[in-house]
């Protein structure tokens, strides 16, 4: 008799316990059927601007190089960093600001570095800039255009129709636009653009006038001897007598062309070319020519060979040139102009 009513006590309790626990499932539903919403809600709010190239370039930097040797510039309402090396001498011969061109950093491997590193043997403080992305970088995700065939599909095969009818509608697909919309970066015009280059460029140059050198030499690598170019000539009382272009190359959507640029320019003009390069060779050929149209006496071409296999050799022999032009050819800064 005992095993009996235990027995019956069970099974009197079970009965009781189903109906809540058949509840149980459907109260704690609606609170997880709301919690997609509010996520997608606060990502939207929170997601940060996507950050551009030479940013992060810039802060990898601040991580890897010594804090004596960055400085953080400020070109209207933008800091910047820049990478400053005092000469190995006691009495410097001048300071030489160096322009990378698009898509190099302030310290890149290919003429910027080890010009900025090699120059203060030779008696030169460097001052290397880090110049703005010609357009900030986008993720892939904000790239997607709608409708495209990587975009998400609002319902899968397996997706329960409570689920597919959500997707679909017009109210939940809007936080997903308006996230899309705030990790895109701000578009900018060419000539936005060009106005954060030169006033970066300027922002360097009032840096170094302050160390005051005995000269300032501007050289710029790639687009950055476009950009050096184009600062001098917008800048006829600028203190810069001498400007140095390495491999030079004209950024998309701008002009004049460099053969159009330089040669107008009244000050000492080192134009170093890699000669068996065709496209370089054919421009430095224009470049010379239109030089002795203008009769520009103290433009100076110097052609080396590209040794892609060898680069330390072909870094060496770039430092080499440019020490021998700043030794030979140094162009002595104009006298300030009376009042």
């Amino acid at each position: 008799m005992p095993r009996t009513l235990a027995t019956t006590l069970s099974c009197c309790c079970l009965a009781l316990l189903l109906p809540y626990a058949a509840a149980l499932p459907a109260e704690t539903a609606a609170p997880d059927a709301t919690a997609p919403a509010a996520t997608t809600s606060d990502t939207a709010t929170q997601r940060p601007e996507v950050a551009e190239r030479s940013q992060e370039e810039a802060l990898a930097l601040q991580e890897q190089l010594p804090a004596g040797e960055q400085q953080q510039l400020k070109a209207g309402e933008e800091n910047f960093l820049a990478l400053w090396q005092p000469a190995n001498k006691g009495d410097a011969q001048g300071l030489v600001i160096l322009l990378p061109g698009a898509g190099e950093s302030a310290d890149w491997p290919q003429a910027i570095g080890p010009l900025r590193s090699k120059l203060p043997d030779a008696g030169w403080h460097t001052l290397s800039l880090t110049l703005p992305d010609p357009q900030p970088v986008a993720t892939a995700a904000a790239s997607i255009e709608p409708g495209s065939a990587e975009a998400p599909a609002p319902a899968e095969p397996t997706a329960t129709p409570d689920a597919s009818a959500a997707a679909a509608s017009p109210a939940d697909s809007a936080p997903a636009s308006d996230n899309s919309a705030a990790a895109a970066p701000p578009e900018q015009t060419p000539e936005q653009h060009a106005e954060r280059v030169l006033a970066r460029i300027q922002a360097g140059i009032e840096f170094a006038q302050q160390q005051k050198p005995k000269s300032i030499v501007l050289l710029g690598h790639g687009t950055g001897g476009y950009w050096a170019a184009r600062y001098l000539s917008e800048h006829k009382t600028s203190p810069i007598q001498n400007l140095l272009l390495v491999a030079p190359l004209l950024p998309e959507q701008f002009s004049p062309t460099l053969d159009e640029l330089v040669p107008k320019l009244q000050l000492a003009v080192g134009d170093f070319y890699y000669k068996n390069q065709q496209l370089e060779r054919t421009a430095a050929l224009k470049r010379i020519q239109a030089s002795k149209r203008q009769k520009s006496p103290a433009y100076i071409q110097v052609a080396m060979s590209a040794l892609p296999g060898n680069p330390a050799t072909e870094q060496e022999q770039l430092y080499r040139r440019i020490r021998g032009w700043l030794s030979l050819h140094l162009q002595a800064e104009a006298a300030a102009p009376t009042p």
